[in-house]
């Protein structure tokens, strides 16, 4: 099997580099400029010179502020070049991975969400997201995981930028009513290689097991790290967003777990394995 991921440079590729590289998977990941998915020629070509038999699509415009007060970009890369690669897909019979986000839903729910639930997201990353997985949905051959608070190497999940302001603050506000569910980059990788390899196919969510608030995430960091840092509760309201973001937005993995007959770590556990 040969595969080819997109997004090298963010922390899910990172992920499946790093686990592809392990057991010896026959792939490429180039880089953003030698294939940008928004260039439907570029995709031809590297599809053409590669043919693969899975694409893996890691890359995704995740600035919620900036989208929403322009989502051109996250159109772009979270719909039409999700377009652009389905239909390159298509053409060369490649299952096609795509990563969806719990953002399209509204939190209102007061229970974790199911594949069957309505969606209804409040900003426009939500909107560009559900788009794309809709456009995802489309082609038959399609496995879309909705992931929430992504976690893994690099930059751009939420305990590199807590660690940051721990380095800096004594105490440090987190909000205590925005409760979903940390997802670990490396058991995401696990979870959709025994996917592919089970051969599922539509709509699934991909998450770690259990639940928490940014509060109790960050508590749980900081004593793991051994850090005398104080951790305050806050409403997310007290940070003046300008965007409008669900509070409850908890994914239950009930569904792949059971088709794939395995227990996913709880969130807890992961955060341990990330951190020591």
């Amino acid at each position: 099997m040969k595969y080819i991921i997109t997004g090298s440079s963010g922390q899910l590729a990172e992920a499946f580099i790093k686990k592809f590289t392990e057991l010896n998977f026959d792939f490429i990941a180039p880089s953003e400029q030698d294939l940008d998915i928004t260039n439907k020629e570029k995709i031809a070509n590297i599809f053409s010179q590669y043919k693969p038999n899975i694409v893996i699509n890691c890359a995704a415009y995740n600035n919620v502020e900036a989208a929403q007060q322009d989502n051109t970009k996250a159109i772009l890369i979270n719909k039409t070049a999700v377009t652009n690669l389905v239909k390159e897909s298509k053409k060369h019979n490649a299952k096609f991975v795509h990563f969806g986000t719990d953002y399209v839903f509204d939190g209102t729910k007061n229970d974790l969400y199911v594949e069957t639930d309505k969606t209804n997201p409040l900003n426009e990353y939500g909107k560009s997201k559900l788009a794309g997985e809709q456009e995802a949905l489309k082609y038959n051959n399609s496995l879309v995981c909705r992931l929430s608070w992504v976690i893994g190497e690099g930059q751009q999940n939420f305990l590199f930028k807590l660690y940051g302001w721990l380095k800096s603050n004594k105490t440090v506000k987190v909000s205590s009513d925005e409760v979903s569910v940390p997802c670990f980059s490396f058991d995401i990788a696990n979870t959709v290689i025994k996917a592919i390899d089970n051969g599922l196919s539509g709509l699934y969510h991909l998450t770690n097991s259990g639940k928490c608030s940014r509060y109790e995430l960050a508590k749980e960091f900081v004593k793991i790290k051994n850090f005398d840092n104080e951790i305050l509760p806050v409403p997310m309201a007290s940070f003046n967003s300008k965007v409008q973001r669900p509070l409850v937005t908890a994914m239950s993995n009930k569904k792949i777990s059971k088709e794939l007959n395995i227990t996913i770590p709880e969130w807890k556990e992961s955060l341990r394995q990330f951190i020591i």
